[in-house]
């Protein structure tokens, strides 16, 4: 199959820094919780998730993404303010460490994306992007960049019964809606994420990852966040621990249908993918 390739218009403002998307990028996680179903690393102070982010920057992620609140299935919703005491110190830490890197915020709650948007994040990373004209207010004031994630119902309740006609066609048709509404809210650079695991059966993941490039049709880069993910280690009969070797097999797959971002865990790993795979990609392009 020949490797979709990115497009070289795409990219996303942090404040005066430009991220071009002309080759894939790489999203760190830092979790800022004590919840999540995977952290990457034993974490229980502030100062270990400080140190988390400026090791996944040096490792060569282009984005540390943080967020304060768990959106693993099930998870409870803990409110602004305990999220945003979560991440604010994390953030400040970081942005001390590291003077130019780029930060996002996964978070859906507008409070905590004006506080870290006004305290040194670039990007807004919303699982509830589908709908949510209070958020988009936020990003566009402060002319940031935006994931619109798609997700059927909420964390509380995603993975009780998700159901779609058809899961491609469901979900190009409504980021497609989203991406408009927000685009006339004034949100500028957008990135997209079909939301792998949020309201989504194992099946519909794979049917997702397989069609990935159908998505590049709506024109706007694609996030894929599979990393260590159930439709992983169930498969696999394994653990998210375990999921590592299984994540770098999908995530391969995802460059080759026009992944533009990839979230992840393990920077190093992934990093070691992008390599691979522009080479792959060079020699498509090379004459016999």
């Amino acid at each position: 199959m020949e490797s979709e390739r990115c497009s070289p218009a795409y990219a996303c403002s942090f404040g005066g820094n430009l991220l071009t998307l002309e080759k894939p990028r790489i999203m760190g996680i830092v979790n800022c919780t004590p919840d999540s179903f995977y952290d990457g690393d034993p974490q229980g102070s502030e100062e270990e998730r400080v140190e988390r982010g400026i090791r996944l920057w040096r490792e060569g992620a282009d984005i540390l993404d943080l967020g304060g609140q768990s959106t693993r299935p099930g998870a409870r919703d803990v409110g602004p303010e305990e999220e945003w005491a979560r991440i604010a110190p994390v953030l400040t830490g970081i942005c001390q460490a590291l003077p130019d890197v780029r930060i996002s915020v996964d978070t859906y709650h507008p409070e905590v994306a004006d506080r870290a948007l006004s305290g040194g994040a670039g990007m807004v990373n919303d699982v509830q992007g589908l709908d949510h004209p209070a958020m988009w207010e936020v990003v566009a004031h402060h002319r940031a960049s935006y994931v619109l994630m798609h997700m059927q119902g909420t964390p509380a309740d995603m993975q009780d019964r998700p159901t779609y006609r058809d899961v491609v066609t469901d979900v190009y048709r409504d980021l497609g809606k989203s991406m408009l509404r927000a685009r006339e809210a004034g949100v500028g650079d957008l990135v997209l994420d079909v939301g792998f695991g949020f309201g989504k059966t194992a099946r519909d993941n794979f049917q997702l990852l397989a069609h990935l490039a159908t998505f590049k049709t709506l024109g706007a880069p694609l996030l894929v966040g599979v990393s260590r993910k159930s439709m992983i280690y169930k498969t696999l009969g394994s653990t998210p621990e375990q999921a590592l070797n299984g994540t770098t097999a999908l995530h391969a797959w995802a460059l080759e249908r026009g992944a533009h971002l990839l979230r992840v865990h393990d920077v190093k790993e992934a990093r070691e993918t992008l390599l691979l795979h522009s080479e792959l990609t060079r020699s498509q392009g090379a004459n016999p």
